[in-house]
């Protein structure tokens, strides 16, 4: 009985034996697992969304390296970059820019246009043709604690002391609503809405910030007509720079081309106060009237002999 029973158990392990070898040749024969295979409508269907995106992109003309005024660019200088929307006025094939010359260092990246190609630089850039950029030396008091930006409009403050020409105390605003270019390093935007300086990464810009509240001076953009009175006013008494509000939307009005220089004119004429004082102390000629008052003259008295004869000179 237990020899049938050993055969029987016997005869079981050999047909398991003989599956599982059996399923485990099968196993063998069957590929390694690969990634899943994307179907062929799915791979045609991106083709086709990638065509159509690069085909509404539009080409951009930019720089591949850093590029020197005065130095003729080549082809291997540019590259062309497809955006999604172009910025205004840019290049858009390299024979537009070949064998042009910029007046100005160019930076790596920077997209081209013609104003790329003209002369000036930034600073000249952001002014119009009847304002001229004037530096003027600020401390943490004099420039609103550090915190004027570029884009920023102020009033230019002056204080006098009492002297021996100056009778008395005077403070007045010397020019009304004065837009800062710049502050330190740090410049705003272009008359084409361009950043002045290099876009600069995060940290940069941190530095940036960090130098601009130290700034030990500060650029405005004064009306040609002002600049000699805010010059005098730099050198003969203490300066403050009076922050305006934004909501009287001076820089909007002054990037829709609306010139008030004339009207900066008549009110700062209208509030000065003792301003003879620019003038180093000499204080303006005072017209005096006076009427024409008729002189007898008396004659000379000739003596020839016993003649006696009165003549007038």
């Amino acid at each position: 009985m237990n020899s049938r029973v050993t055969m029987g158990l016997a005869g079981l392990l050999l047909v398991a034996a003989v599956i599982v070898g059996y399923w485990g040749l099968v196993l063998s024969r069957q590929p390694l697992a690969t990634e899943p295979v994307t179907p062929p409508v799915t791979v045609a269907l991106e083709k086709t969304v990638a065509s159509a995106e690069d085909q509404t992109r539009q080409a951009v003309v930019v720089l591949v390296h850093d590029v020197l005024p005065f130095t003729p660019l080549t082809a291997a200088d540019l590259t062309l970059e497809k955006l999604r929307s172009a910025p205004g006025g840019s290049l858009n094939s390299l024979d537009q820019a070949v064998g042009r010359t910029p007046w100005r260092r160019l930076s790596a990246g920077t997209w081209l246009s013609n104003e790329s190609f003209e002369a000036g630089g930034a600073l000249a850039r952001m002014i119009h043709s009847d304002e001229r950029a004037l530096a003027v030396a600020v401390d943490e008091v004099i420039g609103a604690a550090g915190q004027l930006i570029p884009g920023d409009y102020v009033d230019v403050l002056l204080f006098l002391r009492q002297d021996a020409i100056n009778t008395q105390h005077s403070a007045q605003i010397v020019i009304p609503a004065m837009r800062v270019l710049g502050v330190g390093e740090q410049f705003g935007l272009t008359n084409e809405g361009k950043p002045a300086s290099p876009t600069a990464s995060t940290d940069e810009k941190l530095k940036q910030d960090q130098r601009r509240i130290a700034a030990r001076s500060v650029v405005l953009a004064v009306p040609e007509q002002l600049l000699s009175r805010m010059m005098l006013a730099t050198q003969v008494g203490t300066l403050r720079l009076a922050v305006r509000s934004s909501e009287e939307q001076l820089l909007a009005k002054y990037w829709a081309g609306e010139s008030d220089s004339s009207t900066r004119l008549s009110s700062a004429n209208s509030q000065l106060f003792q301003f003879n004082q620019l003038a180093q102390g000499i204080a303006p000629k005072t017209i005096v009237h006076t009427r024409t008052v008729e002189v007898s003259r008396r004659g000379i008295e000739v003596i020839r002999g016993n003649q006696v004869t009165q003549q007038t000179p």
